[in-house]
């Protein structure tokens, strides 16, 4: 090997260089396919495939705005964190497990706005079935990938090793859990009763994945519920029930903290009993949390829990209920890269962004999806 000039790039740097592009090849091809599962937070458009009901702003403009320039059934005004992951592995876009004429050989999305990951019919015997809009558990969910399984593999072995090369998103679940009963006016000690039955339903969701061949899984906690301008318009606390440097409601975010400890420690159960099964916890919590405490450092605007996209209404949330954004009233901020908050209840792409490359990489999880060995 010739020798580097002096002042040159030296050899070494050359090799690190190499083995670096080659780690980051092989991790582009990681995984053959990615299935998601959960909510409004990571539907891709599954609540739209049959049609755009009447009653669904999230499907009308401004949704989708800032990166495919028009609606598509994701409550964001662009991609979400379930995209973002897509993209890293090199994967396209997860098309909705609904959609017609789609190819689901690199994957598909289950989730679908509204989800729970209990079913109907715990709520109903609570008596909270009529403020449950379960368009499709989790137990659901996992029933269209059974369904869907002929798409991409054509035996139980086939399909195991399939799986066993796949990564598979399971959640956001349990925001919508939570709010059937405060939603219905319920006390917050009626959602804590819940905490045990909403993890227990979400770990034996992940069972039912990895019975079915799953051997890479990221399993995402809730977001800071009190950070959310919904709710800060929704319940009003004395003065001292507000963080004072966040502005958020202190016992909404103390409860979200304590649903995330629980499934947790539940998914510490998991490993120990699959010991050949990656589990990751995906945190939600606290990069909503930094958005608010550091917005500098994401390149978002310091100001109070505030949505990009709505009308004024309580407080200083830019949130009405009576005019949700894509409803008559509301208008979007100038430049959603400055927000982190897109219509009160979920994020903007930019937010997801930032939370996708922390999952990714480890900042936001309790190990980087891409290891670095």
């Amino acid at each position: 090997m010739a020798r580097a000039r002096r002042g040159g790039v030296g050899w070494r740097t050359v090799l690190a260089a190499a083995l670096w592009l080659l780690v980051v090849a092989a991790e582009a091809g990681k995984y053959n396919a990615v299935f998601n599962f959960g909510d409004s937070l990571v539907d891709a458009g599954n609540l739209v495939t049959e049609g755009i009901p009447d009653y669904l702003a999230t499907a009308r403009p401004p949704y989708g705005q800032s990166y495919f320039g028009y609606p598509t059934g994701r409550c964001s005004d662009g991609r979400l964190v379930i995209d973002f992951i897509a993209q890293e592995f090199g994967l396209p876009l997860l098309p909705p497990s609904k959609a017609k004429n789609a190819s689901f050989a690199q994957g598909a999305n289950f989730a679908i706005t509204g989800a729970t990951a209990l079913d109907t019919e715990f709520f109903e015997k609570r008596g909270l079935g009529k403020s449950v809009w379960n368009s499709g558990s989790l137990f659901t969910q996992i029933q269209w990938l059974r369904d869907l399984k002929p798409s991409f593999c054509n035996s139980t072995q086939e399909c195991k090793d399939f799986f066993a090369k796949s990564l598979f998103v399971v959640g956001e679940l349990a925001g919508n859990d939570y709010n059937a009963p405060l939603f219905a006016g319920k006390d917050l000690r009626e959602a804590y009763n819940l905490i045990p039955h909403v993890v227990q339903g979400i770990s034996d969701g992940v069972e039912q994945l990895i019975a079915e061949g799953a051997k890479d899984l990221i399993v995402p906690g809730v977001m800071p519920s009190g950070c959310f301008p919904v709710y800060l318009s929704m319940y009003v606390d004395p003065k001292e029930g507000y963080g004072p440097r966040s502005g958020c409601l202190k016992r909404f975010n103390t409860f979200s903290w304590v649903h995330n400890a629980m499934l947790k420690h539940a998914l510490e159960k998991l490993r120990a009993k699959h010991p050949g099964v990656r589990i990751v916890y995906g945190d939600y919590f606290t990069p909503v949390i930094q958005f608010l405490l550091q917005p500098e450092k994401f390149g978002f605007h310091k100001q109070p829990p505030r949505a990009c996209c709505g009308a004024p209404g309580k407080g200083p949330y830019n949130f009405n209920l009576t005019a949700k954004c894509g409803e008559p009233g509301a208008t979007p901020c100038a430049d959603p890269k400055t927000h982190w908050s897109w219509d009160g209840i979920h994020l903007t792409e930019a937010a997801y962004g930032h939370i996708a490359k922390g999952w990714l990489h480890g900042e936001f999880a309790d190990q980087p999806i891409i290891q670095s060995s």
